[in-house]
């Protein structure tokens, strides 16, 4: 009579071995053929879109200038009639209702320039664009040589702009002092030592007063804001940053307190010169009487 097939048990030692087999053709799937670790990246993300430990991305808004036709665009020669005229880069046409920051363009050499739009009136001769000896020279045109200009209004607007803070540099630490030995000493040796080897000390002269630094001038408090929707008056635009300076010069002559404002479009740097902000509808009004006094009849009220 055959005895019944027991159960067979596998020995625990072999257990241990394959488990180690297992694992070692695991780690070996995950290396490429030079022999280095591959894990891929999660689902959705590669190389390089993975975040570089360490850095952080935040959003900061820009303003820049915006051309808005359906403000105001047209298409029309324009001419200098060869006087020269203050308030900088200006062009007028007889269909605007307020004055405009626009672009200006010569469509005969691609020259372009930022200035002021003012209305002109219907009546005078000549072509329906009339521009400054600033923004003749700008454009390249001649006095009394009419030129195909495009003028077109410009908006600010605020743009994002990602930044991007790198984590900062490690600083060098500062290297640990050598090992000081301490031994103790004899207070009564060491003091006897200290009597017998005392030579007498000259009186030193006292040392002059030090001039004090002059303390430096408080800051300009910052202007207060108005509840005006105008508060500023721009008294012009110049494409020449020393006719800018000269105008602001002109006015704090006159008492009148400026500020110069760059910006740029297109790469193209222009410079304003303003003046406020006006807290009232009065001082508003003075201030664009006084400027007008000093011959720049065209200021008007701006927001900025």
């Amino acid at each position: 009579m055959s005895r019944p097939h027991s159960r067979m048990r596998t020995p625990p030692r072999t257990l241990m071995m394959l488990s180690g087999v297992a694992l070692s053709l695991t780690v070996l799937a995950g290396c490429d053929e030079t022999g280095k670790f591959n894990f891929s990246l999660p689902k959705g993300e590669n190389a390089e879109s993975a975040s570089t430990p360490g850095t952080t991305r935040s959003t900061k808004l820009v303003e820049r200038d915006v051309e808005a036709p359906e403000v105001f665009s047209a298409t029309d020669e324009g001419l200098w009639d060869g006087r020269p005229s203050l308030g900088g880069v200006w062009v007028a046409h007889p269909d605007v209702s307020e004055p405009e920051r626009v672009i200006i363009r010569n469509e005969a050499n691609n020259k372009f320039v930022i200035g002021a739009l003012f209305r002109r009136e219907r009546d005078l001769p000549g072509p329906r664009l009339q521009i400054s000896s600033d923004a003749a020279a700008a454009l390249g045109i001649l006095a009394g040589a009419p030129a195909p200009l495009n003028v077109t209004a410009l908006r600010r607007e605020e743009a994002p702009e990602e930044v991007i803070a790198e984590t900062p540099e490690e600083v060098e630490t500062v290297a640990a002092p050598a090992e000081v030995s301490e031994t103790s000493l004899d207070p009564i040796a060491a003091a006897g030592a200290a009597i017998d080897n005392a030579t007498p000390t000259p009186t030193a002269a006292p040392a002059p007063a030090a001039t004090p630094a002059p303390a430096p001038k408080p800051a300009a408090p910052a202007p207060k804001p108005s509840k005006l929707a105008k508060p500023f008056v721009q008294i012009g635009i110049f494409s020449i940053e020393g006719n800018a300076e000269r105008t602001a010069k002109q006015m704090r002559a006159a008492g009148v307190i400026p500020t110069i404002k760059k910006s740029q479009i297109n790469g193209k740097p222009f410079w304003r010169v303003v003046v406020g902000p006006a807290q009232t509808k009065s001082e508003l009004n003075t201030l664009i009487k006084t400027i007008k006094g000093e011959g720049f009849s065209d200021a008007y009220a701006v927001t900025n």
